[in-house]
């Protein structure tokens, strides 16, 4: 699902936890929530810090899994895919813009 406006803050239900993610964190678990089993790329989702992303996610328990892929091109190598394994609720979705 493409969404016009980023996410800002994000508040989820995992199991027995309600956690809230904000800035380019809640954007990026929104857009493994929204990709589900096709998880993210940098390629195909382009964002700054995606690895540090992850990282975030991951202290807070989540479970990510990557996926090393190759790549052709003229900067042939390789790059991951991140797909979400932890199931989320998502409780409350702020975006860019709207009112709190």
């Amino acid at each position: 699902m493409s969404r016009s406006k980023p996410t800002v803050s994000l508040e989820v239900k995992v199991e027995d936890r309600t956690l809230v993610f904000t800035g380019r964190v809640a954007w990026a678990l929104q857009n493994l929530i929204d990709r589900g089993e096709r998880g993210v790329t940098p390629i195909d989702t382009p964002g700054p810090r995606w690895s540090h992303y992850i990282f975030v996610l991951r202290g807070y328990g989540l479970t990510i899994e990557t996926i090393n892929e190759s790549h052709g091109g003229p900067f042939s190598g390789t790059h991951a895919r991140y797909v979400l394994r932890t199931p989320v609720t998502v409780l409350k979705d702020k975006r860019f813009g709207e009112a709190a």
